[in-house]
């Protein structure tokens, strides 16, 4: 049995709720709620979005509702051929690689990067790409899921991604999960580093805080927007994912006063 980690092709065939109509949609207006806010708009009229990761489409078909115009990209040969049947009047759909983005520099105003580092096969070569891509003026938003996350968010068992990877290949096998473990995950450290060159605003604890200013009433669970702020912060290390907001230059957000504001997150240069 081969672990080499190969390109994911036919992700959405292994993954059911990379089509999942309710979650996808839910996670496109998070999206949407903290890049206005950060940007201090209403609205993302006259935005051009990247969507790297976008597999079937939905949360590009739901920028584009939100008024941005929105370029969906992915490896997924399935989902992007199903993003083109489905929204295709909608949004312009690419079958490419992240770490190879066929678009000129500084082209886009919002780079959307929700949970697609852990699945390539060079990290530091997408945030490169990233921050290529992205406008001088523009937003990188970013969903990274954390090493240190308990529960491991693909096959949802405790401590997978804690483990060596000889031994975690050996506990999805054990389980039934999968023939090995393809996903490698890094900690807030490894991310703070795979940012270097970045000005990065976390808003995790801000979303967490206020949940239905954020559209993510459904993704938090009510008892966990109750724990002082001083608690979850404490917990940083363990917090399953975290949401950054990124830029080329020094920036700020420009919303309005949040009860937990997004915290600057300290990076180096890139090499």
């Amino acid at each position: 049995m081969s672990t080499a980690r190969e390109p994911q092709l036919e992700y959405s065939t292994t993954q059911a709720l990379m089509l999942d109509e309710s979650s996808r949609r839910a996670k496109a207006a998070k999206m949407a709620a903290v890049i206005k806010h950060f940007l201090g708009l209403e609205s993302l009229a006259g935005l051009r979005v990247l969507d790297c990761g976008c597999s079937g489409g939905i949360i590009a078909d739901a920028l584009h509702a939100a008024g941005a115009t929105v370029i969906g990209m992915d490896i997924d040969v399935p989902g992007v051929q199903a993003a083109h049947r489905r929204f295709g009047a909608s949004a312009t759909f690419l079958c490419a690689d992240a770490q190879r983005i066929p678009l000129a520099d500084a082209s886009a105003d919002v780079v959307i990067c929700n949970h697609i580092y852990e699945h390539v096969v060079d990290p530091r070569q997408l945030f490169a790409e990233l921050r290529r891509v992205v406008r001088p003026d523009g937003l990188v938003y970013l969903g990274l899921g954390n090493r240190l996350g308990v529960v491991e968010p693909h096959y949802r068992l405790p401590f997978l991604s804690w483990l060596p990877r000889g031994l975690a290949h050996r506990y999805v096998r054990a389980t039934g999960r999968a023939d090995h473990y393809y996903e490698e995950f890094t900690t807030w450290s490894g991310l703070r580093r795979l940012c270097a060159g970045l000005h990065v605003w976390d808003y995790t604890f801000s979303v967490l805080a206020e949940p239905g200013r954020f559209a993510a009433d459904e993704a938090v669970p009510r008892w966990l927007a109750k724990i002082p702020p001083a608690v979850l912060r404490a917990a940083r290390p363990v917090v399953p994912t975290y949401i950054w907001v990124a830029t080329l230059r020094p920036s700020r957000p420009r919303g309005g006063e949040l009860a937990v504001p997004p915290v600057e997150v300290p990076t180096g240069r890139a090499r």
